[in-house]
């Protein structure tokens, strides 16, 4: 059960709420998700946070397989069992394989190469706060600069939601 009461439709929400629970809505085919329902409670921190959520999944420079697999990476080890079961799927039909997504979902070493330097990236930032020089390089030689900063906006994101729902239970 979560901790603040759940906004989770159109009409449990105050005038105010209002506004901004269908900007959220109508970007999310219609429904409100569980970190937004429980964020509508300050709407404006829930709208700015669906923006940068829309950026994030909607106008990626990064490849689904690799945003998917980036996130569902950051779920588990953030512990959001939402996030994972959203974005597991995801990640496979992107085209990530079955044996990446159980050693993600096992925290076990991943033995694709690529997938490896991604997984480990995501794994030391959520970890420690830092990524090494062989790791940042790693991901760096894979991906432009641009995608770089993206693997790091999309771990710090995705982290600051399991964050939040762990805070109210709604993970």
């Amino acid at each position: 059960m979560s901790r603040v009461r759940m906004i989770d439709t159109r009409s449990e929400a105050t005038d105010t709420q209002v506004e901004v629970f269908d900007h959220i809505s109508s970007s999310r085919g219609g429904r409100m998700l569980r970190p937004y329902a429980a964020m509508l409670h300050r709407p404006e921190i829930a709208r700015m946070t669906a923006d940068l959520g829309s950026v994030i999944r909607f106008s990626s420079r990064l490849s689904d397989r690799d945003r998917e697999l980036v996130i569902a990476a950051t779920a588990m080890e953030r512990a959001c069992r939402f996030e994972w079961d959203a974005h597991r799927p995801l990640a496979v039909e992107a085209g990530v394989s079955a044996s990446t997504m159980e050693a993600v979902g096992a925290g076990t070493p991943v033995t694709d190469v690529r997938d490896s330097h991604l997984v480990e990236f995501v794994r030391s930032l959520c970890r420690t706060g830092a990524v090494d020089d062989a790791r940042f390089e790693a991901v760096s030689d894979l991906l432009s600069d641009e995608e770089t900063v993206e693997v790091a906006a999309v771990v710090g994101f995705y982290s600051m939601l399991a964050i939040f729902m762990s805070a109210f239970e709604i993970c």
